[in-house]
């Protein structure tokens, strides 16, 4: 495989960090180089937040379940869908505000998550190491007034960067066949394909170097599901402007 791939394919969550500070001149050059990623009719919609402030990045960990990781990597970023640059352009073109249509919404997110996973990706290639923090939507109300964020802008996930303290073990994904359907979604084998690969992923709980445990995708799956609704979010991001229609 070339780096490329290879760094693709070996990409692990990092939540040990030493104490190595990111230097401000190569954090600015991964941002430009994951605003490379591909865009929705090039709207560019998002915007980074860097929180540096340490009672925001405690407040922060304590909001997303506790998450220690958020206060002790050397780089916290929250993620924003950001239209607010858009609404802008609409409004000196002469065709009016935003009205909060769900292509908008999803054009928007879509553009910030292509971007942060640039991001992710150029960070691993100079050997930082990194973690999504989708826990910062367990009050989005909160982080959106620590932020200062105005409407059109709602924080989709938060992300932690540094220098990894630790080398955990690899988790194996879905096989390709089990996610690529050839002309036609295949409704038939959904829960076969679950069943071997449950067998799988609880193999590598047991066996992994650390934090063995006995469970299996399904178990880990439906309870990251089920229990993190999140009801609230549609309220919030209504509150700000989107998924009006």
């Amino acid at each position: 495989m070339n780096p490329i791939l290879q760094a693709q394919i070996n990409h692990k969550s990092i939540r040990q960090y030493t104490d190595k500070p990111i230097e401000d001149a190569l954090l600015r050059q991964l941002i430009q180089c994951a605003q490379g990623a591909a865009s929705s009719s090039f709207i560019q919609a998002y915007s980074l937040i860097r929180v540096t402030d340490s009672v925001n990045r405690t407040t922060m960990a304590t909001l997303a379940g506790g998450q220690k990781w958020v206060e002790t990597a050397a780089e916290f970023l929250v993620i924003c869908a950001d239209l607010t640059r858009v609404e802008a352009c609409s409004l000196a073109q002469g065709l009016g505000p935003l009205e909060g249509h769900t292509e908008h919404f999803i054009a928007a997110t879509t553009d910030a998550t292509l971007m942060a996973q640039n991001l992710i990706l150029g960070a691993e290639s100079v050997g930082l190491g990194a973690v999504f923090i989708g826990g910062i939507r367990n009050d989005p109300v909160q982080v959106a007034e620590l932020l200062s964020l105005p409407k059109l802008v709602y924080p989709i996930f938060g992300l932690c960067l540094g220098y990894p303290d630790a080398e955990p073990d690899l988790k194996p994904r879905l096989p390709v066949d089990v996610i690529v359907h050839k002309d036609n979604y295949n409704s038939r084998r959904g829960a076969s394909d679950v069943q071997d690969y449950d067998a799988q992923m609880q193999a590598y709980y047991q066996s992994r170097s650390g934090n063995q445990k006995i469970s299996n995708w399904s178990e880990q799956t439906a309870n990251a599901v089920q229990k993190k609704k999140r009801e609230h979010m549609l309220g919030f991001l209504q509150q700000q402007g989107f998924l009006k229609q």
